[in-house]
């Protein structure tokens, strides 16, 4: 269970951003009239309405029918332009956390395969836990990894504020993009959406061990379908932001597959030069653990001696009672 506990909460997360934007998505369509309160209210006034007039300002100047569609992909590049340092520091983190767990590999499945033993006491699966935590702490490794969730954290009230700058703008409701309507649910943009974070994940698995690579899948495919099923609940102009931030995403993932990534490797491999990986656990402290006086088999002869004490104990009781 500890193993998926990050994935867990970032699936909560994610049902979360889904559920809030459907709630929004519901809001808007029994009013045209602007939140005044409330947590939609507050986002309207700080964000949502500065927004609103960013872009009727940016779609007067570049004109045309598609202004307003070139306004929202314009204030992505701007937004993702501003986090990209947070996102490709926190990648790079990421990044080396990975390498570092490949090298720690080997003692980590001696762990996992001591620790898939049935026959495992209470003391021994303590004592594996203690070896697995201190092989973390000794080789500077992270058990959640370096990967936050602080960059879509902060791109969420700004898909509101998009949401509602379009919504509550009678100018920018009946705009289009290219004939997609920014007011209106679009399949199109939806599927180029999906398209563009399943690429991005792709990408991502480029240079991954086999043994990473599986665990990864799993969080790789929440992507594309959270972006699915958000993209479907909201507007043209949200999916617009999803699908330009998602296809900005995918030349961020090249920067860090084939840039950073290659240079982070040749950075722990100097590291490990100048101070090696910690070796805690080895085959033969294994193998003297699971041998140690404290084995299932004499487990199970104490267990089995308490019980023949037991029976041996009600057996008098009853003796004692028949003679009474």
């Amino acid at each position: 269970m500890k193993k998926y506990r990050k994935y867990i909460s970032l699936i909560v997360l994610c049902l979360a951003v889904m559920l809030i934007v459907t709630a929004c998505s519901q809001t808007t369509k029994s009013s045209t009239l602007p939140p005044k309160g409330g947590f939609y209210g507050w986002i309207f006034n700080l964000i949502g309405q500065p927004l609103q007039n960013i872009m009727l300002r940016c779609s007067t100047l570049i004109g045309g029918a598609n202004g307003a569609g070139w306004a929202i992909i314009l204030m992505t590049f701007i937004v993702r332009m501003v986090l990209l340092p947070l996102m490709l520091n926190q990648q790079k983190k990421a990044t080396t956390q990975q390498e570092k767990m490949t090298r720690v590999q080997p003692q980590m499945k001696l762990i996992q395969e001591a620790m898939k033993r049935k026959d495992l006491t209470q003391e021994q699966q303590m004592t594996l836990a203690g070896w697995q935590r201190e092989l973390y702490s000794k080789n500077n490794l992270s058990l959640t990894g370096g990967m936050g969730c602080l960059p879509l954290l902060i791109q969420f009230p700004i898909m509101i504020g998009i949401y509602q700058a379009v919504m509550y703008s009678s100018t920018l409701a009946h705009s289009t993009f290219f004939g997609i309507s920014l007011s209106e649910r679009s399949l199109l943009v939806t599927i180029m959406a999906t398209i563009f974070a399943f690429l991005q994940g792709y990408l991502s698995l480029i240079g991954i061990p086999p043994e990473q690579k599986k665990q990864m899948q799993y969080m790789i495919l929440m992507n594309p379908l959270m972006t699915l099923f958000i993209s479907l609940s909201v507007s043209g102009s949200v999916a617009l932001y999803w699908a330009a931030g998602n296809f900005f995403s995918v030349i961020q993932q090249i920067i860090v597959t084939f840039i950073i990534m290659p240079k982070v490797k040749q950075e722990v491999d100097t590291e490990l030069q100048n101070e090696p990986l910690k070796e805690i656990v080895t085959k033969d402290k294994i193998a003297k653990l699971l041998s140690s006086p404290t084995t299932s088999s004499q487990t199970n002869e104490q267990t089995n001696q308490l019980h023949q004490n037991l029976r041996n104990r009600n057996k008098g009781k009853q003796q004692k009672h028949y003679k009474d």
